[in-house]
C-alpha cells in the first residue's frame, strides 16, 4: 500500500467540498467505465446528495487520497427506519490504482464505521460484464463475505414494437392499468406504500439476511420528491383491482439527468394474491409505451433481476431484454459492533 495514502471524511453536501465531491463520484463512474465501457451505470452527485438528505438512512462517506489525487471512494449506508443491524458498503478504487492495498484499507474503514454504529450485518456488491469474470470475487471472499444473491443485468432497446407492446398491455379482465409521469397521485400513496413494503418480503431474497422494510405514505412521498429534486424523471404504471379499487401491482422506470438516453427499470411487484394474471408482463409493456411517448430520447432500459427469479427473467425476454452483465450481493455477519 502506498505510504502516502490518506483516508479522510468527505461531506458530499458541503459546498466548500464540491470539487472533491465530484472527484469522489468520478471514481465510482471510472470503475463502471472499466467494467462496462459506455454501458456503465453511474449515479450523479446530485442523486447521491439526495440520498444523503433522506431522513430514512444515515450515510457516511470517506475519500482516499494518494498525494493530491482522489483515488478511492467509500460510502456506508445505514437504514434508520428498519434493518437497524444493516450496513451497506459501497467501495470503489480507481482502475489506475488497484492492487496496491487501497481496497483493503477502505473496506477496513467501512467495517469500522459500521461497527461504530452498532451494525453487525454488512453487505456489498460486485459487478461484471457478460463474458467476463467477477474479479472482485476473491477480494470479497478473502475478507469473509459470502454470496447472498446473484443478479442478472439486462437491457431492452427502444423504441420497441408498439403494436406488440400494445397487445401485451391489453386484457379484458378484473384489472385496469393506470400510469403517471413524475408526480405520483396522492390517491395512490397508501396502496403504493403497501406495495413498496411488500417488495422487501415478496421479491426473491435468496440467502440475504434482510428484514421487512417500513413504508407509509409520508415516506413514499418524500422518496418521490427526493428523486425529482435530484433531476430524475419517473414513469410508473400500476394495476388496479376493479372489484376492490386497490392497487395490487406496479412497475417503475427512472431516467437520470446524467444519462437521459437510458432508463433504469426499478421495482416491479405483483401482490402474491393477485399473481397468475400476467400483470407483470402487462405493466412492463404499458410502462414501456408510456416511456416512449413521454421521453422519446430514451433508447434503452436497463434492469437487474435475481438469477433465481426465472418468471421475471422470462417476462423480460419476451419484452426484448438481453443479458449484458451480472452482479452479486455479498454479506458478512460480525454478530457484534465495535
Amino acid at each position: 500500500m502506498s505510504d502516502d495514502l490518506d483516508i479522510r471524511p468527505i461531506d458530499l453536501l458541503d459546498p466548500a467540498q464540491e470539487p472533491a465531491a465530484r472527484e469522489w463520484i468520478d471514481v465510482h463512474a471510472a470503475v463502471q467505465r472499466d467494467l462496462f465501457g459506455e454501458r456503465g451505470s453511474a449515479w450523479t452527485l446530485e442523486e447521491i446528495r439526495g440520498f444523503h438528505r433522506s431522513p430514512t438512512g444515515r450515510r457516511v462517506a470517506r475519500a482516499a487520497w494518494v498525494g493530491d489525487r482522489l483515488v478511492g471512494a467509500l460510502e456506508v449506508r445505514m437504514p434508520t427506519t428498519d434493518n437497524l443491524d444493516l450496513a451497506l458498503v459501497w467501495l470503489s478504487v480507481h482502475p489506475d490504482h488497484r492492487r496496491r492495498g487501497l481496497g483493503d484499507a477502505l473496506l477496513r474503514e467501512g467495517e469500522a464505521i459500521a461497527g461504530a454504529h452498532g451494525r453487525g450485518t454488512l453487505m456489498g456488491e460486485t459487478e461484471w460484464a457478460a463474458g467476463a469474470n467477477d474479479d472482485a470475487e476473491a477480494f470479497a471472499a478473502r475478507h469473509g463475505y459470502a454470496v447472498g444473491q446473484t443478479m442478472v443485468r439486462s437491457a431492452m432497446p427502444l423504441p420497441a414494437d408498439r403494436e406488440q407492446l400494445a397487445l401485451l398491455a391489453t386484457a379484458d379482465d378484473d384489472y385496469a392499468v393506470e400510469s403517471f409521469v413524475d408526480q405520483i397521485p396522492e390517491s395512490w400513496l397508501d396502496d403504493r406504500a403497501v406495495l413498496q413494503q411488500r417488495m422487501s418480503t415478496d421479491a426473491p431474497l435468496d440467502d440475504l439476511v434482510l428484514e421487512e422494510e417500513a413504508w407509509d405514505a409520508d415516506r413514499l412521498r418524500e422518496s418521490f420528491a427526493r428523486t425529482l429534486d435530484s433531476g430524475r424523471r419517473v414513469v410508473e404504471s400500476a394495476a388496479r383491482h376493479r372489484a376492490t379499487g386497490r392497487l395490487v401491482a406496479f412497475t417503475t422506470i427512472a431516467v437520470s439527468a446524467g444519462s437521459p438516453d437510458l432508463g433504469f427499470q426499478q421495482d416491479t411487484l405483483v401482490l402474491e394474491e393477485h399473481r397468475g394474471h400476467a400483470l407483470g408482463l402487462r405493466l412492463k409493456a404499458a410502462n414501456a409505451l408510456r416511456l416512449m411517448d413521454e421521453l422519446p430520447e430514451v433508447t434503452s432500459v436497463r434492469t437487474w433481476n435475481a438469477a433465481s427469479n426465472t418468471h421475471m427473467l422470462a417476462v423480460n425476454q419476451r419484452l426484448g431484454y438481453a443479458v449484458e452483465g451480472y452482479s452479486r450481493e455479498w454479506q458478512k455477519q460480525t454478530g457484534k459492533s465495535e
